[in-house]
Protein backbone atom coordinates (compact mmCIF):
# COMPACT_ATOMS: atom_id res chain seq x y z
CA UNK A 1 0.00 0.00 0.00
CA UNK A 2 1.29 3.70 -0.16
CA UNK A 3 2.13 5.81 2.54
CA UNK A 4 4.09 8.82 3.70
CA UNK A 5 7.54 7.59 4.78
CA UNK A 6 10.05 9.49 6.46
CA UNK A 7 13.42 7.98 6.10
CA UNK A 8 15.53 10.81 7.99
CA UNK A 9 14.34 13.50 10.38
CA UNK A 10 15.75 16.46 8.14
CA UNK A 11 13.45 15.63 4.88
CA UNK A 12 10.20 15.79 4.30
CA UNK A 13 8.73 12.07 3.65
CA UNK A 14 8.59 10.53 0.34
CA UNK A 15 5.61 9.07 -1.09
CA UNK A 16 6.45 5.39 -0.62
CA UNK A 17 4.93 1.68 -0.96
CA UNK A 18 5.18 0.17 2.87
CA UNK A 19 4.37 -3.05 4.25
CA UNK A 20 0.38 -3.36 4.82
CA UNK A 21 -0.31 -3.27 8.74
CA UNK A 22 -1.17 -6.09 10.90
CA UNK A 23 -3.90 -5.93 13.83
CA UNK A 24 -2.13 -7.74 16.43
CA UNK A 25 -4.41 -7.10 19.76
CA UNK A 26 -7.81 -8.06 20.52
CA UNK A 27 -9.38 -4.43 20.22
CA UNK A 28 -6.90 -4.20 17.03
CA UNK A 29 -9.03 -3.17 13.58
CA UNK A 30 -7.36 -2.07 10.43
CA UNK A 31 -9.07 1.04 9.33
CA UNK A 32 -9.72 2.63 5.51
CA UNK A 33 -7.66 6.01 6.29
CA UNK A 34 -9.89 9.30 4.56
CA UNK A 35 -8.36 12.18 6.48
CA UNK A 36 -4.94 11.97 8.40
CA UNK A 37 -4.29 15.93 9.72
CA UNK A 38 -0.93 17.58 9.12
CA UNK A 39 -0.35 19.32 12.30
CA UNK A 40 2.35 20.77 14.14
CA UNK A 41 3.11 17.35 16.54
CA UNK A 42 3.16 15.75 13.59
CA UNK A 43 6.00 18.00 11.91
CA UNK A 44 8.00 17.82 15.03
CA UNK A 45 7.31 13.58 15.32
CA UNK A 46 8.61 13.20 11.64
CA UNK A 47 11.53 15.85 12.49
CA UNK A 48 12.84 13.73 15.47
CA UNK A 49 12.24 16.79 17.75
CA UNK A 50 9.03 16.17 20.16
CA UNK A 51 9.93 15.39 23.47
CA UNK A 52 8.06 11.45 22.88
CA UNK A 53 10.43 11.00 19.89
CA UNK A 54 12.46 7.37 19.88
CA UNK A 55 14.70 7.61 16.96
CA UNK A 56 13.08 4.69 15.50
CA UNK A 57 13.16 5.31 11.26
CA UNK A 58 11.85 4.58 8.99
CA UNK A 59 8.43 5.62 10.11
CA UNK A 60 4.97 6.47 8.71
CA UNK A 61 3.96 9.90 10.30
CA UNK A 62 0.69 10.94 11.93
CA UNK A 63 -0.87 11.00 15.40
CA UNK A 64 -4.80 10.91 14.52
CA UNK A 65 -7.53 10.95 11.41
CA UNK A 66 -10.98 9.63 10.52
CA UNK A 67 -11.35 5.67 8.81
CA UNK A 68 -13.66 3.59 7.92
CA UNK A 69 -13.30 0.30 10.18
CA UNK A 70 -14.46 -3.17 8.38
CA UNK A 71 -18.13 -2.82 9.22
CA UNK A 72 -18.47 0.34 7.40
CA UNK A 73 -18.55 2.81 10.32
CA UNK A 74 -16.55 6.20 10.32
CA UNK A 75 -14.26 6.72 13.25
CA UNK A 76 -12.02 9.54 14.24
CA UNK A 77 -8.99 7.66 15.91
CA UNK A 78 -5.80 8.85 17.88
CA UNK A 79 -2.60 6.61 17.82
CA UNK A 80 -0.33 5.30 20.20
CA UNK A 81 3.65 6.18 19.96
CA UNK A 82 3.99 4.27 16.88
CA UNK A 83 6.10 4.19 13.75
CA UNK A 84 2.90 2.99 11.58
CA UNK A 85 0.78 6.33 11.07
CA UNK A 86 -1.87 7.38 9.80
CA UNK A 87 -0.64 9.01 6.84
CA UNK A 88 -1.05 5.66 4.97
CA UNK A 89 -4.23 4.66 3.11
CA UNK A 90 -4.86 1.66 5.87
CA UNK A 91 -3.57 2.06 9.40
CA UNK A 92 -4.26 -0.66 12.81
CA UNK A 93 -6.56 1.28 14.97
CA UNK A 94 -7.12 0.35 18.84
CA UNK A 95 -10.92 0.89 18.91
CA UNK A 96 -10.28 1.92 22.70
CA UNK A 97 -8.82 4.99 21.43
CA UNK A 98 -11.58 5.93 19.14
CA UNK A 99 -14.70 7.30 18.39
CA UNK A 100 -17.60 6.25 16.35
CA UNK A 101 -18.75 9.36 14.17
CA UNK A 102 -21.66 10.45 12.40
CA UNK A 103 -22.07 8.72 9.05
CA UNK A 104 -23.04 12.58 7.25
CA UNK A 105 -20.33 14.13 9.08
CA UNK A 106 -17.17 15.87 7.06
CA UNK A 107 -13.89 13.60 7.85
CA UNK A 108 -11.41 16.48 6.50
CA UNK A 109 -13.30 18.31 8.63
CA UNK A 110 -13.24 16.40 12.01
CA UNK A 111 -9.10 15.36 11.00
CA UNK A 112 -8.03 18.97 10.83
CA UNK A 113 -10.03 20.48 14.02
CA UNK A 114 -9.36 17.64 16.62
CA UNK A 115 -5.97 18.36 17.14
CA UNK A 116 -6.14 21.88 17.24
CA UNK A 117 -9.51 22.38 19.76
CA UNK A 118 -8.07 19.03 21.71
CA UNK A 119 -5.32 21.13 23.20
CA UNK A 120 -7.60 23.82 24.71
CA UNK A 121 -10.79 21.63 25.40
CA UNK A 122 -8.76 18.85 27.26
CA UNK A 123 -6.65 21.76 29.16
CA UNK A 124 -9.75 23.58 30.03
CA UNK A 125 -12.03 20.06 31.38
CA UNK A 126 -9.44 17.69 32.26
CA UNK A 127 -6.07 19.60 33.47
CA UNK A 128 -7.81 22.74 35.40
CA UNK A 129 -11.18 22.75 36.55
CA UNK A 130 -13.11 25.73 33.98
CA UNK A 131 -15.85 27.44 35.06
CA UNK A 132 -18.89 29.07 33.07
CA UNK A 133 -18.12 32.89 33.73
CA UNK A 134 -14.48 32.89 33.96
CA UNK A 135 -12.51 35.25 32.04
CA UNK A 136 -9.63 34.26 29.80
CA UNK A 137 -6.30 35.26 27.78
CA UNK A 138 -5.49 32.98 24.50
CA UNK A 139 -1.62 33.32 23.59
CA UNK A 140 -0.83 32.63 20.55
CA UNK A 141 -4.16 32.97 19.26
CA UNK A 142 -3.65 33.71 15.69
CA UNK A 143 -2.15 29.87 15.10
CA UNK A 144 -4.78 27.16 14.63
CA UNK A 145 -4.78 25.80 18.02
CA UNK A 146 -5.55 29.58 19.06
CA UNK A 147 -8.36 29.87 17.02
CA UNK A 148 -10.13 26.65 18.30
CA UNK A 149 -9.06 28.36 21.67
CA UNK A 150 -10.98 31.32 21.52
CA UNK A 151 -13.83 29.39 19.95
CA UNK A 152 -13.37 26.55 22.58
CA UNK A 153 -13.41 29.04 25.65
CA UNK A 154 -17.12 29.97 24.62
CA UNK A 155 -18.22 26.80 24.14
CA UNK A 156 -17.63 26.45 27.56
CA UNK A 157 -19.22 29.83 28.94
CA UNK A 158 -16.29 32.38 29.37
CA UNK A 159 -17.66 35.42 30.30
CA UNK A 160 -14.91 37.18 27.97
CA UNK A 161 -11.87 36.33 25.91
CA UNK A 162 -8.61 38.68 25.08
CA UNK A 163 -6.58 37.31 22.29
CA UNK A 164 -3.34 37.43 21.84
CA UNK A 165 -1.08 37.25 18.50
CA UNK A 166 1.42 38.45 16.07
CA UNK A 167 -0.54 37.63 12.14
CA UNK A 168 -2.57 40.88 12.18
CA UNK A 169 -5.69 40.53 9.56
CA UNK A 170 -6.04 36.63 11.65
CA UNK A 171 -6.33 38.02 14.54
CA UNK A 172 -8.81 40.71 13.33
CA UNK A 173 -11.00 37.47 11.75
CA UNK A 174 -10.94 36.31 15.90
CA UNK A 175 -13.84 39.23 16.52
CA UNK A 176 -16.39 36.66 14.63
CA UNK A 177 -15.14 33.66 16.41
CA UNK A 178 -15.24 34.73 20.10
CA UNK A 179 -12.47 37.41 20.90
CA UNK A 180 -13.68 40.31 22.50
CA UNK A 181 -10.30 42.20 22.61
CA UNK A 182 -7.71 41.77 20.58
CA UNK A 183 -4.08 42.16 21.15
CA UNK A 184 -0.67 42.75 18.91
CA UNK A 185 1.73 40.30 20.06
CA UNK A 186 4.83 42.92 18.21
CA UNK A 187 3.20 46.11 18.17
CA UNK A 188 5.34 49.01 20.73
CA UNK A 189 2.78 49.21 23.29
CA UNK A 190 2.31 45.47 23.96
CA UNK A 191 2.70 45.52 27.11
CA UNK A 192 0.03 48.13 27.55
CA UNK A 193 -2.03 46.75 26.13
CA UNK A 194 -1.87 43.24 27.79
CA UNK A 195 -1.94 44.95 31.41
CA UNK A 196 -4.81 46.98 30.18
CA UNK A 197 -6.78 44.26 28.41
CA UNK A 198 -5.84 41.23 30.21
CA UNK A 199 -4.53 41.84 33.85
CA UNK A 200 -7.65 40.20 35.71
CA UNK A 201 -8.24 37.16 33.54
CA UNK A 202 -8.87 34.10 35.10
CA UNK A 203 -6.90 31.68 32.96
CA UNK A 204 -4.50 32.04 30.28
CA UNK A 205 -4.08 29.64 27.47
CA UNK A 206 -0.50 29.69 26.02
CA UNK A 207 0.65 28.43 23.50
CA UNK A 208 4.17 30.66 23.00
CA UNK A 209 5.92 30.24 26.05
CA UNK A 210 9.60 31.83 25.77
CA UNK A 211 10.66 35.12 25.99
CA UNK A 212 6.90 36.37 25.17
CA UNK A 213 5.67 34.53 27.71
CA UNK A 214 7.81 36.16 30.18
CA UNK A 215 6.61 39.61 28.91
CA UNK A 216 3.31 38.84 28.92
CA UNK A 217 3.35 37.33 32.36
CA UNK A 218 5.36 40.47 33.60
CA UNK A 219 2.07 42.66 31.92
CA UNK A 220 -0.91 40.68 33.18
CA UNK A 221 1.03 40.29 36.97
CA UNK A 222 1.65 44.30 37.37
CA UNK A 223 -1.42 45.58 36.43
CA UNK A 224 -3.58 42.72 38.20
CA UNK A 225 -6.24 44.81 40.64
CA UNK A 226 -6.42 41.84 42.50
CA UNK A 227 -3.63 39.76 43.48
CA UNK A 228 -5.12 36.89 45.17
CA UNK A 229 -7.33 36.22 42.63
CA UNK A 230 -6.74 33.23 41.16
CA UNK A 231 -4.67 33.12 37.89
CA UNK A 232 -4.06 29.85 36.65
CA UNK A 233 -1.49 30.07 33.29
CA UNK A 234 -1.52 26.91 31.11
CA UNK A 235 1.23 26.12 28.89
CA UNK A 236 0.14 23.92 26.15
CA UNK A 237 2.43 25.18 23.26
CA UNK A 238 6.47 26.58 23.16
CA UNK A 239 5.72 27.74 19.19
CA UNK A 240 8.48 30.90 20.74
CA UNK A 241 10.79 28.44 22.42
CA UNK A 242 11.08 25.90 24.55
CA UNK A 243 12.27 27.78 27.49
CA UNK A 244 10.73 31.04 29.34
CA UNK A 245 12.40 33.14 31.99
CA UNK A 246 9.84 33.48 34.61
CA UNK A 247 10.51 36.24 36.82
CA UNK A 248 10.14 35.02 40.42
CA UNK A 249 8.51 38.54 41.32
CA UNK A 250 5.41 37.12 39.26
CA UNK A 251 5.19 33.76 41.26
CA UNK A 252 5.55 35.87 44.67
CA UNK A 253 3.46 39.00 43.58
CA UNK A 254 0.32 37.17 42.53
CA UNK A 255 -1.45 33.93 43.47
CA UNK A 256 -0.31 32.58 40.10
CA UNK A 257 -0.33 28.98 39.33
CA UNK A 258 1.86 27.40 36.24
CA UNK A 259 0.59 24.21 34.87
CA UNK A 260 1.72 22.35 31.35
CA UNK A 261 -1.26 20.60 29.59
CA UNK A 262 -0.26 17.18 27.14
CA UNK A 263 0.69 14.01 26.61
CA UNK A 264 1.57 12.92 29.92
CA UNK A 265 0.33 15.37 32.09
CA UNK A 266 -3.09 14.14 30.85
CA UNK A 267 -3.49 10.87 30.94
CA UNK A 268 -4.56 8.45 27.84
CA UNK A 269 -8.18 7.54 29.55
CA UNK A 270 -9.08 11.30 30.17
CA UNK A 271 -8.28 12.09 26.63
CA UNK A 272 -10.02 9.31 25.34
CA UNK A 273 -12.46 10.10 27.50
CA UNK A 274 -13.14 13.34 25.79
CA UNK A 275 -13.32 12.86 22.32
CA UNK A 276 -16.87 11.47 21.86
CA UNK A 277 -17.72 15.00 22.83
CA UNK A 278 -15.48 17.14 21.15
CA UNK A 279 -16.63 15.08 18.06
CA UNK A 280 -20.02 15.83 18.18
CA UNK A 281 -19.26 19.71 19.34
CA UNK A 282 -17.11 19.68 15.73
CA UNK A 283 -19.35 17.08 13.54
CA UNK A 284 -22.27 19.48 14.57
CA UNK A 285 -20.61 22.36 12.90
CA UNK A 286 -20.06 24.41 16.20
CA UNK A 287 -16.55 25.20 15.81
CA UNK A 288 -15.11 26.57 12.56
CA UNK A 289 -12.80 24.84 10.82
CA UNK A 290 -10.52 26.19 8.29
CA UNK A 291 -9.39 22.78 6.56
CA UNK A 292 -6.75 21.99 3.25
CA UNK A 293 -7.31 18.67 1.87
CA UNK A 294 -4.33 17.69 -0.20
CA UNK A 295 -3.91 13.84 -1.80
CA UNK A 296 -1.63 11.55 -0.23
CA UNK A 297 1.15 11.25 -3.16
CA UNK A 298 1.37 15.31 -2.83
CA UNK A 299 2.43 15.04 0.83
CA UNK A 300 6.10 15.87 0.10
CA UNK A 301 5.18 18.98 -1.76
CA UNK A 302 3.35 20.32 1.17
CA UNK A 303 5.21 19.47 3.88
CA UNK A 304 7.16 22.46 4.46
CA UNK A 305 4.15 24.81 4.06
CA UNK A 306 2.56 23.07 6.52
CA UNK A 307 4.56 25.48 9.49
CA UNK A 308 3.54 28.65 7.21
CA UNK A 309 0.10 28.22 6.24
CA UNK A 310 -3.19 29.59 7.83
CA UNK A 311 -4.93 26.20 7.24
CA UNK A 312 -4.82 22.70 8.47
CA UNK A 313 -3.15 21.14 5.92
CA UNK A 314 -5.51 17.57 5.73
CA UNK A 315 -3.89 14.59 3.49
CA UNK A 316 -6.53 12.80 2.00
CA UNK A 317 -5.00 8.74 0.67
CA UNK A 318 -8.15 8.39 -1.44
CA UNK A 319 -8.05 11.74 -3.63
Amino acid sequence: MKAALVTRYDAPPAYADVEEPRATGPHDVIVDVLAAGLHPRVLSQADGSHYTSTAELPLVPGIDGVGRDPEGRLRFFVLDDTTQGSMAERTVVDVRRSVVLPDDCDPVAVAAAMNPAMSSWIALRRRIAFHPGQSALVLGATGNAGRMAVQVLRLLGASSVVAAGRDEGRLTELASLGADVRVRLDAPDTRSALGAAAADVDVVVDYVWGEPTAAAMTAVVTDRVDRGRDLTWIEVGSVAGPVAAIPSAALRAARLSIVGSGQGSVSTPDIVAELPSLADVISEGRLTVDARPVPLREVGDVWTDARRTGHRIVVVPGA
